[in-house]
Formats: C-alpha cells, sequence, structure tokens
C-alpha cells in the first residue's frame, strides 16, 4: 500500500481510505453499503454484512484532527458486532481507542492491523439492521437500474 500524498486534502484522503477499506471487505466476501443510516440518527461509513449474518461498522478517519473533531463514533457500537476505524497508511494509530479493530487503507486496498472484538447484536436489533440494510441495498439498486429512486413497487 502506498501513503496518500502530503498534497492530498482531506476529502481526497477520506475517499482513498474509503475505497480501499470497502475493496478489502468486498475481497473478503462482505456486502458493503457506504452512508447507511443507523436508528439513532447517526450514519455509519461502511457497514458490511458477512455471509454468516454478521455486521461490521467501520468508521473512516482521515487524519488525527478528523478523529479528535468528531466523537459520534461511540453511538455505532450498538448496531454492529464488530466496530473498526479505517485510516491512511501514514496516519499514527497510537490514538485510536485499544476495543476498536483497526483498518489500514489506501485508495487500492487495506489490511486488517487489529481484530475488533467481537460483540453480539441482540435478535432485535441484529434484524433491524439487517432489514434496514436490506432496504437500502433495494433502493440504490433501483436508482442504479431504473435511473429513479422514487420508483414504486
Amino acid at each position: 500500500m502506498t501513503a496518500v500524498p502530503e498534497v492530498c486534502g482531506r476529502p481526497e484522503a477520506t475517499r482513498h481510505v474509503t475505497r480501499g477499506a470497502r475493496r478489502y471487505l468486498r475481497a473478503c466476501g462482505f456486502a458493503v453499503i457506504g452512508e447507511l443510516p443507523l436508528p439513532n440518527g447517526r450514519r455509519a461509513d461502511l457497514v458490511a454484512l458477512a455471509p454468516d449474518g454478521g455486521l461490521r461498522i467501520v468508521e473512516v478517519k482521515s487524519s488525527q484532527e478528523d478523529f479528535r473533531a468528531d466523537q459520534k463514533w461511540t453511538w455505532y457500537r450498538d448496531y454492529c458486532d464488530r466496530f473498526y476505524f479505517a485510516i491512511p497508511v501514514d496516519l499514527d494509530a497510537g490514538p485510536f481507542p485499544e476495543d476498536a479493530g483497526l483498518i489500514v487503507a489506501d485508495a487500492h486496498g487495506a489490511m486488517v492491523a487489529r481484530e475488533a472484538p467481537a460483540l453480539r447484536l441482540p435478535p432485535a436489533s441484529r434484524k433491524a439492521m439487517l432489514v434496514r440494510f436490506g432496504a437500502l441495498a433495494a433502493e440504490r439498486y433501483c436508482a442504479l437500474a431504473f435511473g429513479d429512486e422514487r420508483l414504486e413497487g
């Protein structure tokens, strides 16, 4: 993996890390959705659905400033079995909490630097998240396939 060039701005670094993390998760057999609204009103950067029904949430952080300024990630743990941060290759992992997984990524791929502890979602929460995941996937498919997200049926 290559470091994001220093001239790369934060939005571009975020796109690179998001792309690499998504590519990694898909290569591991996960279905992945970006920007999934959660029941608590927050929005997860990436949500990955494993073949066994396990759910992972990945919060993308492009810099230490991004991490320090945005502490809403603590609200995501109630909606996944494993929680990760995805960060650029050249970002110091020191400030990121030890009780979260860590994915190191660039625009081309990623690797897990630290596995996330396994938590088990309660059955009702799992069902709600699976329905939410499936509904958003279907809406996005229809928008792409038919060019209109307002389609009925």
